[in-house]
């Protein structure tokens, strides 16, 4: 039975998502699937279309890439909702011109501590590599590190899968 709230992280195809569809379907609840991407591009396109024949049948997908409490907010008990991804999310709102990143990452912390439905959250390791290039690109990274850091915080559990395999940091699966 999966905590209250499990933070999956893990690089890049290393089977975080995999892992975090495992952890809802085996929890027995009615599934809810809280999509943070947006297509832009046929690239991302394959990607979403990979990750709806992994995920299969039985989940209501909601797509929220800026902000997700609406959709935490409106979880019941009986629900674990996937939202995937932190990463997406966050680059969503760095990319955003209007948008105050530190009042969205409090408003995405406070919908997580108000849902009354299992929460399991994928995000990105992206400190692990070469310092980037370029402002931007080493911005994000940070950025991603700081909310990585408040998404494990608020976790009952933390799990970092390489190679397809989880690495409990926190709590117990």
């Amino acid at each position: 039975m999966p905590s209250k709230v499990t933070f999956i992280l893990g690089g890049a195809a290393s089977g975080k998502s995999a892992f975090a569809e495992e952890i809802c379907v085996k929890s027995g609840k009615d599934r809810v699937y809280l999509a943070t991407s947006q297509v832009f591009d046929r690239e991302m396109r394959a990607k979403v279309d990979r990750h709806l024949q992994q995920r299969g049948e039985g989940w209501t997908t909601h797509e929220a890439p800026m902000d997700v409490a609406p959709v935490l907010d409106s979880l019941g008990g009986d629900q674990i909702c996937l939202l995937d991804c932190a990463t997406m999310w966050l680059s969503n709102h760095m990319l955003a011109e209007d948008g105050d990143l530190a009042s969205a990452q409090r408003d995405l912390l406070d919908a997580l501590a108000r849902c009354t439905a299992d929460v399991v959250v994928v995000s990105n390791e992206t400190g692990q590599g070469i310092v980037p290039e370029n402002a931007l690109a080493r911005r994000f990274r940070e950025a991603q590190g700081r909310l990585n850091i408040e998404l494990a915080k608020v976790a009952d559990t933390v799990v970092q899968v390489t190679v397809g395999l989880p690495h409990v940091l926190k709590g117990a699966l």
